[in-house]
């Protein structure tokens, strides 16, 4: 008998350690925090087309060469199941679901991540549980953050609560529920903030998250489509949780009050960058930009996302080749520069240059070339030099005065300085700056003595020069 209680002791005592250490595994990253996020890349993790597997597993197997870009934070497109009912084929106005395809061709159709049926479950088409919670304890590991793509605005129509609570939804007048209006989401039900119960349950399942799988935020859909004071009640009380991460995909000043959002989308900043590539916008534009949203739009802690692409733009608006053609680098260093944080999407370190398929299946390459020695320039910068900072505490910026074709951008902060040199022209522009002292080129890795002379910018090219 004592043999036996021994024995049972014994492995009572191991199964203890394992999850003890377990434990200690999962929660080996720090609180998430403003000094963080400060100096943070996020990447968009589209693990459909991440590998031709789709799979958790593959995404998983190279975090560690996503923390070579800077990453601090990977935003996962939603992992949840996809709605068979009304799944979509095609996108567009004239959009069709796959039910209107031959039956042997219907298999092919993947649907829309955002026709979520179930806001607790897996893909599985991504792998099960387990496989999601080794991808969150790697990038943990990893010193990155995981946040989920949360769909708060509409479901699609094989969720059950379309079975058990239709009052959930938005109905017509003869009591039908409806897609969200004036969109051509017709895979997805539109849900109904006048109900009280909903909410609750919104928050309940968005903490299932938070209390048994360790994410630490979210990425919230169209977010300012949803009501100001559901979010003025369900962030705090997510916040109650743990420290988390809080992205709306929005632009309204009011989502990033008091405790709600940490950061919203630079959506002007976006559009306004595409411009600069094709001609519809010039450098006074961007001057105008930076005074009317840094310092009119939104507060002094407010931080905004830039990019130049996303899973949107990619798939519908062009890859970054067709948008911003010779001018690509150009902005996408200046989406670093920028105050607040910049956004890498699958496959843009890998040079993509085709528009993934958003309803099928395709892939990414995953061929290092020039792009990825370049974003991982730009963020070992973004995570090392103060002067970069871009959230709550972020670094002073200055427009300076230079030709008319020409932007020159100066971000300070403590003993760090930076200049960002663009020249949008195609004739070369002798720059005069004022900042004396020994700096460094970013990409030449040159060391420039500044004495007030003018640095000289080649056409359609840029300069990042640091202390």
């Amino acid at each position: 008998m004592m043999k036996k209680t021994l024995i049972l002791f014994v492995i009572a005592y191991i199964l203890f350690s394992c999850s003890k250490e377990q434990k200690e595994l999962v929660n080996s990253i720090p609180p998430i925090s403003n000094a963080i996020l400060e100096s943070a890349v996020i990447y968009e993790a589209n693990i459909r087309q991440y590998s031709p597997e789709g799979t958790f597993d593959e995404f998983t197997k190279d975090i560690p060469e996503i923390k070579k870009l800077g990453v601090k934070v990977i935003w996962l497109m939603p992992i949840f199941p996809i709605s068979e009912t009304k799944r979509k084929a095609t996108g567009g106005a004239d959009s069709k679901f796959a039910s209107e395809f031959p039956k042997e061709e219907q298999s092919r159709y993947l649907g829309s991540y955002y026709a979520v049926s179930d806001f607790t479950k897996i893909n599985p088409e991504f792998g099960d549980i387990e496989d999601f919670r080794t991808l969150v304890s790697t990038a943990h590991e990893h010193g990155i953050y995981v946040i989920l793509d949360w769909v708060p605005n509409h479901t699609g129509w094989d969720h059950t609560w379309l079975q058990t609570n239709p009052e959930f939804y938005t109905q017509n007048e003869k009591g039908e529920v409806v897609h969200p209006k004036d969109t051509d989401w017709t895979d997805t039900a539109d849900l109904n903030y006048d109900n009280l119960a909903m909410r609750t349950q919104m928050i309940a399942d968005m903490k299932y998250w938070l209390k048994n799988e360790n994410i630490d935020g979210f990425r919230c859909d169209v977010a300012g489509s949803v009501p100001l004071d559901f979010w003025q009640d369900a962030i705090p009380k997510l916040r109650a949780e743990k420290d988390i991460f809080m992205l709306a995909e929005a632009w309204e000043p009011a989502l990033l009050k008091d405790t709600l959002f940490d950061m919203a989308y630079a959506w002007d900043g976006h559009h306004l960058l595409n411009n600069l590539a094709n001609g519809e916008k010039t450098v006074s534009d961007l001057k105008t930009y930076m005074q009317t949203t840094y310092k009119e739009r939104y507060e002094k802690d407010d931080m905004l996302m830039n990019f130049v692409t996303n899973h949107d733009e990619n798939s519908w608006n062009g890859t970054i080749q067709e948008r911003m053609g010779i001018k690509a680098e150009m902005l996408t260093a200046l989406s670093y520069v920028l105050p607040g944080m910049p956004l890498i999407y699958s496959g843009q370190e890998y040079d993509l240059n085709h528009r993934l398929k958003f309803f099928e299946k395709d892939s990414i390459p995953k061929k290092k070339g020039k792009t990825f020695a370049f974003l991982t320039k730009l963020g070992a910068l973004k995570n090392t030099n103060s002067a970069l900072n871009g959230g709550k505490e972020k670094a002073i910026f200055e427009v300076l005065k230079s030709a008319k074709d020409v932007f020159v951008l100066k971000r300070t902060k403590g003993d760090k300085t930076l200049l960002y040199l663009a020249n949008f022209s195609d004739t070369t522009s002798q720059v005069k700056v004022t900042e004396k002292g020994v700096f460094r080129d970013l990409i030449s890795k040159e060391k420039i003595n500044l004495n007030g002379e003018a640095l000289q910018v080649a056409p359609l090219t840029f300069k990042i020069i640091i202390n």
